[in-house]
């Protein structure tokens, strides 16, 4: 399973793109490619990938803030003018569909009939197991002001667990169990921000799950300008797990 962080930022950093991370992994015999979230600032990172129209096989949306779902017109419109035919898949919780199809309208008005590939639209909200391009979905709500759903992704010995936007929860921490990735936010390091996540946190949610790796992204703007050596020396400090603070393109396989 590889993985490119395309955005690591919050939603207001002017230097960062939003938070967004490219996947692809082997399932029954062939490659599947997936997006987590897709900001207003995500779409040219991902058009500096080189990839074919046809590659993507998905999208993951967290929830519906803009800085994880304004990028999605631009991709689809994009899509449409190189001609791809292939369906797309596009996952999140109760209500994506028509909040997708809102979000295109608004952007390009009367535009959903023109697209030439289909979109196939799959809720996976918690407590059941969602089995779609061959990976296994499940969720848990994260503490955020806008419901966001953290997303526990598997496909044969792999696995990944991918926080969206908030703090952690019982039930996120449960989800979280023994997975080999953690991409968790960390708004801050240990100051309280309701509804978001904290460096140490985040460090005490991954311990408690007995992950492998945690990766820690949306790091607040101010703080990653003023603090980033500060806090990349408190991840090489952590020993009982490896902690990383990706920067925008950065590469990873589990």
């Amino acid at each position: 399973m590889e993985i490119i962080f395309l955005g690591v930022g919050e939603a207001f950093d002017e230097s960062v793109p939003n938070t967004s991370m490219l996947l692809t992994t082997q399932s029954e015999g062939r490659a599947v490619t997936l997006l987590l979230d897709c900001g207003y600032s995500v779409p040219p990172r991902f058009w500096q990938q080189g990839l074919d129209a046809e590659t993507l096989d998905g999208i993951w949306i967290s929830h519906f803030h803009a800085d994880h779902t304004f990028g999605l017109p631009a991709l689809l419109v994009r899509f449409w003018e190189q001609r791809r035919s292939g369906e797309l898949y596009i996952l999140g919780q109760q209500g994506i569909e028509s909040f997708v199809r809102k979000c295109l309208d608004l952007a390009y008005p009367n535009f959903y009939p023109r697209l030439r590939f289909g979109l196939r639209f799959k809720e996976v909200e918690p407590g059941k197991t969602v089995q779609a391009l061959g990976l296994s979905w499940s969720t848990a709500v994260n503490d955020h002001p806008q419901r966001n759903l953290a997303l526990r992704l598997e496909t044969g010995k792999k696995s990944l667990f991918y926080s969206g936007d908030g703090r952690p929860t019982i039930e996120t921490g449960s989800l979280a169990r023994r997975v080999q990735l953690i991409i968790h936010e960390a708004f801050n390091l240990a100051d309280s921000v309701p509804g978001h996540g904290t460096i140490t946190g985040c460090l005490e949610m991954a311990r408690v799950a007995q992950a492998r790796t945690l990766a820690l992204v949306h790091i607040q703007r101010q703080v990653r300008k003023e603090r980033l050596q500060e806090i990349k020396s408190l991840a090489s400090s952590v020993h009982d797990l490896e902690v990383l603070v990706p920067e925008v393109g950065d590469k990873l396989i589990i």
